[in-house]
């Protein structure tokens, strides 16, 4: 990573489960997907376990769960991703959300790095109305590699500002994205992580949104 301007930082969050607690929609895009060839609806539960890591494994992971053949997997995926853009009926964001971005858009510069295909992801952010707050936003089709491979994350911080950059995600993807691109990493821990907090390496933590503009000062302060 190029050298940081320590005053100020590059925050970049991922989506699901970190900014917006979207599982509700996604499961009914799984299950209208399912429903087009006559197979069982995943559970939430199901749902929330299969997220993290793009469309393309989530399928994989359905058809897993309901012993799918595997031929079955490209018209699944096609199908997944066309419901994929209507689905914005349930999801919104987590507490205090929208009142903490506009605190940090005042002093520095945000941007999206998630597994999420693009498209669905400016809708949904279009639709919440948090769009006008990222400066870049990089989805899982895009050229480079989803994550953990840290590319995304290098080229949407490169995007977004020449601050330090500070990712802010929910799952050990992103923890593991983070760790590969030596950044800082804030781990919101309602979101859609498999295992304990403290066997996901981070930098801090934290429970609520209101929490995170101070934990972003003391890694600046660190990095002075």
């Amino acid at each position: 990573m190029r050298k940081a301007v320590a005053h100020k930082a590059s925050i970049i969050f991922d989506l699901d489960g970190t900014l917006i607690d979207s599982a509700k929609d996604i499961q009914w895009v799984a299950n209208t997907a399912l429903s087009e060839i006559g197979v069982a609806p995943i559970s939430y539960e199901e749902a929330v376990s299969f997220i993290g890591e793009g469309a393309p494994l989530f399928v994989k992971k359905m058809i897993v769960a309901r012993s799918v053949e595997t031929a079955q997997h490209d018209f699944l995926l096609e199908q997944f991703l066309k419901f994929y853009e209507e689905a914005v009926q349930f999801s919104k964001p987590y507490d205090n959300v929208v009142t903490v971005l506009e605190m940090l858009k005042a002093n520095h510069d945000l941007g999206i790095c998630t597994n999420k295909p693009l498209r669905p992801a400016l809708k949904i952010l279009k639709h919440l109305k948090l769009d006008h707050f990222f400066k870049c936003v990089t989805g899982g089709d895009n050229p480079f590699a989803r994550k953990p491979d840290p590319r995304p994350l290098f080229e949407t911080s490169a995007s977004v500002g020449d601050g330090l950059c500070i990712y802010v995600g929910d799952s050990e993807v992103d923890a593991e994205t983070a760790k590969r691109a030596e950044v800082p990493f804030l781990l919101f821990s309602e979101g859609y992580r498999k295992t304990p907090v403290e066997k996901i390496p981070h930098t801090f933590q934290f429970s609520s949104f209101k929490e995170l503009p101070e934990l972003i000062e003391k890694v600046l302060v660190s990095a002075r």
